[in-house]
């Protein structure tokens, strides 16, 4: 009994290691980016969202500069949820730019994009995607998304530590 009782215990531990606390969600769409913070919301997902609007916005927040400074206020996201059609840079770009520093290399990056098309998909894999979900059209299919991406990304991964060493 006392064994099965530490072991119950060990996985309790376990099942909250390197579990996400930030997602940094690169959204262009002010409306889209509404709607899926209702959705994470209503569907009860515990972390801190972090929005930015443009691709040189996701850049500037990864790495740091500009108005994304202050690591207190603007701490690094252990996910990344990235469209690809955003201005300035796109997600295509943000990605392969993320990919090429040491200490960012290991964020997980989830593409959310309104693109269903098997060449973007395979890009997006071809630059280090981890993770690649159309976005619905219906408020309950992203009801539904946001509740699958919570089981898996939040509750079932286990996530690499990021940022510097």
């Amino acid at each position: 009994m006392r064994i099965r009782e530490k072991c119950a215990n060990f996985h309790i531990m376990m099942l909250n290691v390197n579990k996400p606390e930030r997602i940094l969600v690169a959204e262009a769409d002010p409306t889209a980016a509404l709607f899926l913070q209702r959705a994470f919301s209503k569907t009860g997902v515990q972390v801190a969202l972090h929005f930015v609007r443009n691709g040189q916005e996701a850049v500037d927040y990864l790495w740091g500069e500009a108005q994304f400074a202050d690591r207190t206020a603007h701490p690094l996201p252990d996910l990344l949820l990235l469209d690809l059609k955003m201005p300035r840079l796109n997600g295509f770009e943000v990605l392969g730019w993320l990919r090429q520093r040491p200490v960012l290399k290991r964020l997980p990056v989830v593409i959310f994009s309104s693109s269903g098309e098997a060449k973007d998909i395979d890009r997006a894999y071809d630059l280090g995607a981890n993770s690649y979900l159309v976005k619905p059209h219906a408020a309950e299919e992203l009801l539904s998304l946001v509740e699958r991406f919570k089981n898996y990304w939040l509750e079932v991964n286990n996530a690499p530590s990021v940022g510097p060493t």
